[in-house]
């Protein structure tokens, strides 16, 4: 009950959600944003490198990832891979780092009478990493990062059929073709040539935001961050990687023979809006419509009424360059994969159509969306990474307000006609089947990969809102 009162509350007061907040730039071009706050005495350290997988060459996928690996090394002035060790003994916590197709950060929450010492760590690598760099710490984070592949990509249930996806959306050539944990090759080909071009390219401080969220007052915190990031390296910005929305031209179908997999899982996947569209914000509506527990078109036709599948799914995912609309479901054991097929379709139609998706239904969408953005702002990590990424995105951290107005403004009409532009468009059918281990190959040092995905095209679905 008073979990609810707190959710309604939040709601309710959600139209003036504002977080306070100063920018400025350092000389050197640092984008800094500053927000107090003092319920605890605690900051959230938050450094933002405006770069990410999106922005890699061909050959080189998965190096915005490694170099993330590689910044927690260690640098001049802190020494090699200490920086976990100095923040353990501080009492930090939440101390990481995470890459995507557009950006990497570097974040943890510390002690406020800390907050100077994870100030010169940050400093320290984002100016000084170069002395420490060698062979031998590259090829640890190589080898790092690469298990990293094998554990949650290559040798999971339904891991190949991420890869499958993107390589049937995506062009050869296309940044996002390979995923942000790269391909084997070219992490195993990464020189320490590369890295040092890398850095002295991309992590530059013209290209970064730090972002100071918690128990602070201001003008410490101007005065701590003059004096650590200050007299790093004036250097202008890299430009930002731009590429037109990719479209097929015809849809396609992709079986992936997965060992790992014990049930047959079916996915259809299209083309999406960017980041913070209109379309973006109506598709991420329409697909909490077909997905949400309990009353969720696609849970109530496959799993409740009709249970014959484990589970289902239905999301949205934007990014800089492009986004993908995603659609599925896993099966029982012995389930027709071409039943459910026809359902998922069936379910679609209904939904796009003009007595589809309703108004209470993008009602609780809605409550559900804005729910998730309030509870996140709790946390001074979550406020600090808002706060980045609306900066990120539209120039604005300040953006808060504007997005729940953008998000209420949306109808069914609106909801549906984003439904019927993106999803009446060719798309991917991939379908995930159990298969028998491969046996190892003689010399591997590891698991044989399974064997590759098989492709067919299909003709392109008709435009006029009919099932495709």
């Amino acid at each position: 009950m008073f979990a609810s009162l707190v959710l309604a509350s939040a709601l309710s007061s959600s139209p003036s959600v504002q977080i306070p907040f100063e920018r400025y730039r350092l000389d050197n071009g640092l984008e800094i944003i500053l927000a107090e706050d003092h319920r605890a005495p605690l900051v959230a350290v938050d450094l933002w490198v405006h770069v990410g997988s999106g922005d890699e060459a061909p050959g080189r996928s998965g190096f915005a990832h490694l170099f993330e690996h590689m910044m927690f090394q260690g640098a001049e002035h802190i020494g090699e891979d200490v920086h976990f060790d100095v923040l353990r003994k501080l009492g930090a916590t939440s101390v990481n780092g995470t890459t995507n197709s557009d950006r990497t950060n570097f974040y943890e929450v510390v002690p406020q009478n800390q907050l100077e010492t994870a100030l010169w760590l940050e400093s320290d690598r984002l100016g000084f990493l170069l002395p420490v760099l060698n062979e031998k710490s590259l090829q640890n984070q190589r080898d790092v990062v690469r298990n990293e592949r094998r554990q949650r990509y290559d040798n999971v249930a339904w891991g190949k059929e991420r890869f499958a996806v993107n390589a049937a959306l995506y062009p050869e050539g296309h940044p996002y073709r390979y995923l942000t944990i790269g391909k084997h090759e070219d992490i195993e080909g990464a020189s320490v040539d590369d890295v040092r071009a890398f850095w002295s390219s991309r992590y530059v401080p013209s290209n970064a935001t730090l972002a100071l969220v918690g128990d602070f007052a201001s003008p410490k915190a101007k005065a701590l961050v003059e004096k650590w990031f200050g007299s790093l390296r004036t250097e202008p910005a890299p430009k930002k990687t731009s590429l037109p929305t990719p479209h097929l031209k015809a849809s396609s179908r992709v079986d992936v023979a997965d060992p790992f997999a014990k049930l047959v899982r079916v996915r259809f996947v299209w083309h999406g809006p960017r980041n913070l569209d209109d379309d973006d914000l109506d598709l991420g509506l329409f697909t909490s419509a077909l997905s949400a527990p309990g009353w969720g078109r696609l849970q109530r036709a496959l799993v409740v009424e009709r249970p014959l599948c484990e589970s289902v799914f239905a999301f949205e995912s934007s990014a800089g360059l492009s986004g993908s609309v995603q659609i599925g479901a896993t099966l029982k054991p012995g389930t027709d994969l071409g039943l459910v097929e026809k359902i998922l379709d069936e379910e679609l139609t209904r939904a796009k159509e003009s007595e589809g998706v309703n108004q209470v239904e993008i009602n609780r969408a809605q409550r559900r969306t804005e729910a998730a953005f309030v509870f996140e702002l709790d946390e001074i990590l979550g406020k600090a990474e808002r706060l980045q990424s609306f900066n990120h995105d539209v120039g604005d951290p300040g953006y808060s307000a504007q997005y729940l107005e953008r998000l209420r403004a949306r109808t069914p009409a609106t909801v549906r006609a984003a439904a019927h532009k993106w999803l009446d468009q060719p798309r991917v059918v991939v379908v995930s089947r159990p298969a028998p281990p491969m046996p190892p190959t003689p010399g591997a040092t590891g698991p044989a990969p399974a064997a590759p995905p098989k492709t067919s095209a299909t003709p392109a679905p008709a435009t006029t809102g009919g099932a495709p």
